[in-house]
């Protein structure tokens, strides 16, 4: 997205049907506490504030363990929402910016609201893990295989893209069950991501009352870090802020 505005990408991105143009992820710190992070992994691009990290509104994140969940506010910074959660093997997190603002767009001439709502997960390991999130990517069991649900259900043939941070990226399209399966060559930080439109019409609540939409447009992350495998490519310049 260098030298590209979000809004213009996010624009062009519900226009011509494609996947959003930035996700969020989780990922540890250098004192392994979660970091949500706003922009593209794989372009090593992190939103920053004062910016368009500031309409993200990811004020918490869920810490699930074996001994059951916690719930924790996160506290922003120059470029993510730093959360107090040292994740232990087996454990995740999982966070959604449902407060993103509502956006208008065209279709047939008639102009109508969307709800752009990205979510996201960090995983230890790939124990099979229950979906918490509206569209979750959860490990299935097999080293670099996930699973994609859909309120709770399997979404079947359905793009799923790994990337890492130096730009390598690739994609699949996931079985009758939900499920895909990567090779992980290098070690790491992956992301992988999902997309799916909502054309169902609701509301949501509102800080001046409730706020309409016309349909969902879900993006969901899932990111691992592999302590094993190859050196790692190195990750790619970070885009100059403004695109300059």
């Amino acid at each position: 997205m260098t030298g590209k505005t979000f809004a213009l990408a996010f624009a062009l991105s519900v226009l011509g049907g494609a996947a959003q143009a930035h996700q969020i992820w989780i990922e540890p710190s250098s004192g392994q506490e979660a970091r949500i992070r706003f922009g593209e992994f794989g372009e090593n691009l992190r939103e920053t504030s004062p910016g368009a990290l500031d309409t993200l509104g990811v004020a918490s994140a869920t810490l699930v363990t074996g001994n059951g969940e916690k719930t924790a506010e996160a506290s922003k910074t120059r470029d993510g929402f730093v959360l107090p959660f040292k994740v232990a093997p087996g454990e995740s997190v999982v966070a959604e910016a449902a407060r993103y603002p509502l956006y208008k767009f065209k279709r047939d001439g008639k102009e109508l609201t969307g709800w752009y709502l990205p979510a996201a997960r960090l995983v230890t390991d790939f124990t099979p893990q229950a979906p918490k999130l509206a569209l979750d990517l959860v490990p299935a069991g097999k080293p670099g295989e996930f699973q994609l649900f859909y309120r709770g259900k399997p979404l079947p043939k359905t793009k799923v893209s790994l990337v890492t941070q130096s730009g390598w990226s690739k994609e699949k399209q996931t079985d009758e069950q939900g499920k895909v399966v990567f090779d992980m060559p290098w070690k790491g930080l992956y992301v992988a991501e999902a997309s799916h439109k909502e054309t169902k019409g609701g509301e949501r609540p509102g800080a001046a009352g409730p706020e309409r939409y016309d349909g969902i447009d879900y993006v969901t992350t899932a990111a691992y870090v592999k302590a094993d495998g190859a050196e790692p490519i190195p990750a790619i310049a970070a885009p100059v802020a403004g695109g300059k």
